[in-house]
């Protein structure tokens, strides 16, 4: 019965969101920074109406690239709560009901990874987003796992910063259940189904989201990026509690 009734007001909700973006259209094209903040708006609604928490720890970036861990589709409402930014996502995303729309119309960037071609582009579009006043984010664990572990970072996608001595702000999720159940129920990973495991996280009883940022770095090779950020990021997941924003 919760499930049914979050998955009503979370329909209600993503219809609402996407007709104030087609007023705002009417008023005019949308700047790249101004689809970010409309991403930013849509998701804080959509925590609020469905009753999820979410803290913040550490100053969001204004710009430069962000990378995070990976646990679930969960991650793109929260981390556009916390800070108005540009997605990286898998090309799949595209093709989804609805959330194809509003991921396009919110500015992400798509990637086929099992091209190199397509990492090249997405690269380029990296670079060129860096002097906007917006971040872009990607999981450069390349999937989502289920928290028990890191997975190993791709570099290819931190060379742009690199050449453009961009920041680098490493940055951190993590959900905590209610009644005391593991993170990884939560997680989605693996061959899991979205659709059945969107029905299971909107049954849970409740849960919370911690986000945590860490400094932003300027470093000299994208090797070096990617091991210093794998290793800071760990380091914010294991943190104490987080202060509610």
């Amino acid at each position: 019965m919760r499930a049914c009734r979050r998955a009503v007001t979370l329909a209600f909700t993503l219809m609402m969101c996407m007709v104030r973006l087609a007023f705002a259209r009417l008023r005019g094209p949308l700047t790249l920074v101004g689809r970010a903040y409309w991403v930013q708006s849509s998701s804080r609604s959509i925590l609020a109406r469905l009753g999820i928490e979410y803290t913040v720890e550490g100053v969001p970036p204004s710009s430069g690239l962000v990378v995070a861990n990976h646990l679930s589709y969960l991650d793109i409402l929260i981390f556009s709560a916390a800070v108005p930014c540009f997605f990286v996502a898998k090309a799949e995303i595209a093709n989804w009901p609805f959330f194809g729309i509003a991921t396009r119309s919110g500015g992400t960037i798509y990637i086929d990874r099992s091209s190199r071609a397509s990492a090249n582009k997405v690269a380029a579009v990296i670079a060129e987003r860096l002097d906007l006043p917006v971040p872009i984010l990607f999981f450069p664990e390349g999937t989502s796992s289920d928290g028990s572990s890191l997975l190993r970072f791709h570099t290819r996608l931190f060379e742009p910063a690199v050449r453009a001595k961009a920041p680098v702000t490493a940055a951190a999720v993590r959900y905590i259940l209610q009644d005391g159940t593991p993170e990884r129920e939560l997680c989605w990973f693996g061959d899991a189904p979205f659709l059945p495991h969107l029905w299971k996280a909107l049954g849970v009883a409740g849960f919370s989201a911690a986000v945590r940022f860490g400094e932003p770095q300027i470093y000299p090779d994208r090797r070096a990026a990617a091991e210093q950020t794998h290793a800071e990021i760990l380091e914010l997941r294991t943190g104490n509690a987080l202060v509610l924003l």
